[in-house]
Parts: C-alpha cells; sequence; structure tokens
C-alpha cells in the first residue's frame, strides 16, 4: 500500500501526533500540506483543509495501519506515543496474524501500529485466513520488546474503510480493482493481493447503509502499489467493462468507490 491523504484543520497539531509521536519523518513540505515517511518512504500524507469532521455514520477512514518491521522499533513508538497522548489510545489486540495498537490521532482519525507475526503460522482455510481478536498486554509486549536491536523501518499495511455497503464494496475491490477476499467476518470484509493477510479492509459497523461521503475532513484518499503496467492495465481494463469512471494518467489511475472514497493506483 502507498500513501494515505489526511484532511486536517489544525495542520500542526496533527503533524506533531504523527511525526513526534508516531516517528514519521518530513519529505516534503508546502505552506498548507506536508508529507511524512520513514525512509524516504511516504506514509501519511496531511493537507490543511476546512469544513466538519467526520460522522461515524459516514462512508470513510476506519483506521490506517502503520506496519513495522519488528518488535523494538513497534515498542519503542508505543512508549513514546503513550507518555505524549495517553487519552489517544484505544486499545490493542492479538489477532494471531499480527499485534494490534489502536490509537485515534487529534481530530478523530483512526491509526493502527502493528507488527504482523511469523507468516509461516498463519492459518488458512479454504482460501481465508484465521484471525482473532485475543486480549494484548501492551505492557507485557513493551517490557518484551523495548531495547531489543532494531531496524527501525515502518511502512503503511494496510487501510480499513466504512462503506455502506459489503457486497457493493466487494463488487468494486474485488472484482474491479482485483483484490482477492482473505477473511469476511462480524460485518467486514478483508482484501489483498499476493497472500498477505490483509492490504485492505472494509466494514459496516456504524456505517450500514451509508450514501456517498459528504465533504469532510478526514480521508482524502489512499495509494495502491501494483507491481507494474501490466497490472494497471488489467484493472483498466475491469473497470471499463464495469461502467465505472477514472482518470488515467502516466503510469497511475484515480478512481472514486461507490461512496467516493478516493483510490490512486500506480506502479
Amino acid at each position: 500500500m502507498g500513501a494515505v491523504e489526511l484532511r486536517v484543520k489544525d495542520l500542526p497539531t496533527v503533524r506533531r501526533f504523527y511525526e513526534e509521536g508516531v516517528g514519521l519523518e518530513p519529505l516534503d513540505e508546502t505552506g498548507d500540506s506536508v508529507s511524512l515517511g520513514i525512509g524516504g518512504e511516504e506514509i501519511i500524507r496531511l493537507v490543511a483543509a476546512e469544513g466538519d469532521y467526520t460522522n461515524p455514520a459516514d462512508a470513510g477512514l476506519y483506521h490506517s495501519a502503520v506496519l513495522y518491521s519488528d518488535g523494538p522499533a513497534l515498542a519503542t513508538t508505543l512508549v513514546r506515543l503513550i507518555q505524549m497522548a495517553p487519552n489517544l489510545y484505544q486499545g490493542s489486540a492479538d489477532h494471531a496474524v499480527s499485534h494490534a495498537f489502536y490509537f485515534a490521532d487529534p481530530e478523530g482519525n483512526g491509526v493502527e501500529l502493528y507488527i504482523d507475526t511469523p507468516a509461516d503460522t498463519w492459518k488458512w482455510q479454504d482460501g481465508q485466513v484465521q484471525m482473532g481478536s485475543a486480549p494484548l498486554d501492551p505492557n507485557d509486549f513493551i517490557a518484551r520488546h523495548l531495547g531489543q536491536t532494531s531496524d527501525g523501518t515502518a511502512a503503511m499495511g494496510h487501510v480499513h474503510l466504512k462503506v455502506g455497503d459489503l457486497e457493493r464494496a466487494r463488487e468494486f475491490y474485488v472484482d474491479a480493482l482485483g483484490f482477492a477476499v482473505t477473511s469476511e467476518i462480524n460485518g467486514a470484509l478483508f482484501m489483498s493481493a499476493g497472500g498477505y493477510h490483509h492490504h485492505l479492509a472494509a466494514n459496516v459497523w456504524s456505517s450500514a447503509g451509508a450514501d456517498d461521503r459528504p465533504e469532510t475532513l478526514g480521508l482524502g484518499s489512499f495509494a495502491v502499489q501494483l507491481t507494474g503496467p501490466a497490472e494497471l492495465d488489467a484493472v483498466a481494463g475491469r473497470l471499463d467493462a464495469a461502467g465505472i469512471d477514472y482518470q488515467r494518467a502516466e503510469g497511475s489511475i484515480a478512481v472514486a468507490d461507490p461512496w467516493g472514497n478516493q483510490v490512486h493506483l500506480s506502479h
């Protein structure tokens, strides 16, 4: 996955959360936007905007999820972020395929920070991966990992959306864009490419029946990185067959899902 763009009202405050708390580095900035990442790879782009905050019943972002290379890198981030903004911590879970910690940024955008468990321990049945939600003690996780050697890298691991209808989400993200379903459970659809547990998820937990997104703060767009021009051509062909409008430029496609969530695909 590529960068997630967030439209924010208070750019300096939200920037501080991602830069000083999450530990992302500024890569590029203008007067009203900043790109943040690690090792030159963009993870979050913040754009100053006006408007209302999102309604939980609207379609949009459920959370963006930053994947860390190892436990020590994640533990270091957790300590820093919890000390900086303890009120923004929302919980943790052992999902069997990952160990995840959940926050909200200062404007309520969901943020997951996680590491994967070893892929050879993931359990698959009939093409679907087994994911759970067992308790995960953050203090124990930090105690086990803090101070160990780490390469400190991270990337955008997955994006989790709120949508109005899971079947329409399947038609767009699976049938048109080409993701594969990896799990369906409790009002949520999980999708990936290349055998990962999920690069993308969509749920209707608070947004069932949602129509087009209003012009609000929150998710501006998210990016999907493809392997090459042939894969981009295949996406264009499926979008054409489905009658879905999109904009194509050199090496990229921009398209909106059925609720107006903007998706940028490139290679």
